[in-house]
């Protein structure tokens, strides 16, 4: 598959990176050792940083810039790679989702990106020879309906697009592309605002390192764009 990067946010985001990991998977509704990690890396986490050190992480405001770029407002529509570190600097317990959500959850906070998660074999695509995406801006009025949080505004918002309509923002991912405990593909998304390619990189393959410890996976493969 491909994901194309249009000629809107081209424009309004020129330092826009993106790489995506592609792998077969297989979930789970807890992983102890999984959730070990995630608590001895968040106790270091808290450690090294505070809520007012958010403002200094180039991959949490270049989010917040290119919202502005693009219509939205980050204060009220908070990228979800920001909302996560928040969460875990307020000293708030992370959610227990699944295996594959939670390991992506601790990417995002590792790296300050916000990461979406999608079934692959949910996504529509146009063909079966030209399986791609489009990542554009969303419109006033474009039906969307946010994870846990029912109809969503994503009018200015940067979202990715199949054969149907929006499957992902960085505020939320879309309910019918969603990861499930059923999910054999997985598709995750690393959105880099920065322009640092090489750390979009590497959080992609710490994503491929946490499917293969933990989602009886081989890594699968990303797709760089």
């Amino acid at each position: 598959m491909t994901i194309i990067v249009s000629e809107e946010i081209r424009q309004r985001c020129p330092e826009f990176t993106g790489a995506a990991v592609i792998a077969a998977v297989q979930n789970s509704e807890h992983d102890s050792t999984l959730w070990a990690e995630i608590e001895s890396f968040i106790t270091d986490y808290r450690q090294r940083y505070t809520v007012d050190s958010i403002k200094e992480m180039p991959s949490i405001e270049a989010t917040r810039t290119a919202y502005r770029l693009c219509g939205k407002d980050p204060s009220r529509y908070r990228p979800s790679g920001e909302a996560l570190v928040r969460r875990t600097l307020k000293g708030n317990d992370l959610y227990q989702v699944s295996t594959l959500v939670d390991l992506i959850n601790l990417a995002s906070i590792a790296y300050g990106y916000s990461i979406g998660g999608f079934d692959f074999d949910k996504i529509a695509f146009q063909s079966d020879e030209d399986p791609h995406l489009t990542l554009g801006i969303g419109r006033e009025g474009e039906a969307y309906e946010g994870i846990g949080r029912g109809p969503l505004n994503i009018a200015g918002l940067p979202v990715y697009r199949d054969a149907i309509g929006g499957i992902g923002t960085p505020t939320s991912d879309h309910e019918r592309t969603k990861l499930s405990i059923e999910t054999t593909r997985l598709l995750a998304i690393v959105n880099g605002y920065d322009g640092n390619r090489s750390n979009v990189l590497a959080c992609a393959q710490f994503i491929q390192e946490l499917l293969c410890k933990y989602a009886d996976s081989d890594g699968g493969q990303i797709l760089e764009f």
